[in-house]
């Protein structure tokens, strides 16, 4: 029953339509037997990411960033409640470097993996642009908006672009608010899938 319920997560199509995650973490979903709404969850903040990574590209071309391993950080980010399943229904950070050596341990590089660490620290020197795409991604799926976290990628954009920093947060708030629209479905579609198996 779990492994059928943790393939749906992976692939049920959702409402709206759900990117699937890429082929080497949903392997590594079922390998780990992850609940199936950690599996629901990451595909949600993996498809925001790549609708976020898409809109940055788009409208602030003079970024620099790596799509692919923001999108491999924004599907693997909360991998360490694998190990932490409490930390899917309540609060908690214990998941934080838990998925960082989980991560590291079945073969995935340290630059990579730093994401599930990493994820909820974009306060901390020696934060990437690659790092608050994916914090932002995991906030605006579910149309939480944090001040702190978005400044920071707009002073980055502003830099980046050379522009007036009031015009890139402007911009940046219609792509945020655009996303975050779906917000409510995307959590639906959380919900339907079992914290266990």
């Amino acid at each position: 029953m779990t492994a059928d319920s943790l393939r749906r997560a992976l692939t049920a199509p959702g409402d709206p339509p759900l990117r699937p995650l890429p082929d080497q973490v949903a392997a590594l979903l079922e390998t780990l037997h992850a609940p199936p709404r950690l599996a629901a969850h990451l595909r949600a903040v993996h498809d925001v990411a790549a609708q976020l990574t898409d809109a940055v590209a788009d409208r602030f071309p003079q970024l620099p960033f790596d799509r692919e391993a923001v999108l491999f950080g924004a599907a693997t980010h909360d991998i360490g409640k694998i190990r932490h399943p409490e930390e899917l229904s309540g609060p908690g950070s214990a998941h934080e470097p838990a998925g960082f050596e989980l991560l590291v341990r079945h073969g995935v590089a340290e630059s990579l993996a730093r994401f599930a660490r990493d994820h909820a620290s974009w306060q901390q020197a020696g934060i990437g642009v690659d790092d608050l795409l994916v914090s932002v991604a995991d906030k605006v799926w579910k149309g939480k908006r944090v001040t702190d976290l978005e400044g920071l990628l707009v002073d980055r954009l502003a830099v980046a672009t050379g522009r007036e920093r009031w015009s890139v947060f402007l911009d940046l708030d219609d792509v945020l608010d655009r996303i975050a629209a779906d917000a409510d479905r995307r959590l639906a579609f959380q919900a339907t899938h079992p914290v266990r198996g």
